[in-house]
């Protein structure tokens, strides 16, 4: 269950097991910045899932693998990878360069969809966690939108804002394998979905 209260400071407060998150979009800086009431919600950060989406091209629905990692009362209980045949179905060289995936690994991969609902029941009720997480919406909206499925209105969290706020003047930046290094993951695939979203999943349970 969650609750909604009233806080009048700009700054996100937590407690030892749950983290207050502003109710305002992931690009918006509305709640880091504005000094006026904002409403918060508090979430359980012990139940979570970390996901990673790669994709094939630049448009965002393009996603090509997945990688969801299940975290119940602070234990990683499930991992799930899966490659998918992106729609629209062909990939950029410089998105190649990047997770190493090409038509020829994704050819006769299931389409989004499928795969989609063989996770959806595993993560139904959870809140979501990325690292950079308005890219990772904007993909899940974006792919919805393609094949015409209902979008829920998913809630998503951001290990890296988070990071920024914890270890601001600790590390010279803030991207993923810098902090999940600096929380003791050794990020070894970087750009593997499943690797991404385990590193994910460490992160948000110091940050978060």
């Amino acid at each position: 269950m969650s609750k909604e209260f009233k806080v009048t400071s700009k700054c996100v407060k937590k407690t030892d097991n749950t983290v207050l998150t502003p109710e305002v979009s992931p690009k918006s800086e509305t709640a880091q910045q504005d000094c006026s009431p904002i409403y918060y919600r508090c979430i359980t950060v012990k139940n979570f899932v970390a996901i990673d989406f790669e994709t094939a091209n630049y448009n965002p629905s393009s996603i090509c693998s997945v990688g969801v990692v299940i975290v119940r009362s602070g234990i990683i209980t499930e991992k799930i990878y899966r490659l998918i045949h992106p729609e629209p179905e062909w990939y950029s060289y410089w998105n190649t360069q990047i997770h190493g995936l090409t038509a020829a690994d994704t050819q006769k991969s299931p389409i989004f969809p499928d795969i989609w609902a063989e996770i959806v029941p595993k993560i139904a009720g959870l809140p979501l966690v990325a690292h950079n997480s308005p890219f990772d919406e904007r993909c899940l909206r974006a792919v919805h939108r393609v094949y015409q499925m209902d979008y829920p209105d998913y809630e998503f969290h951001c290990t890296c804002r988070a990071a920024r706020r914890m270890f601001r003047n600790i590390l010279p930046n803030h991207q993923l394998q810098t902090v999940a290094a600096h929380c003791g993951y050794d990020l070894i695939q970087h750009h593997h979905a499943l690797a991404d979203a385990e590193a994910c999943a460490m992160i948000a349970m110091k940050v978060l």
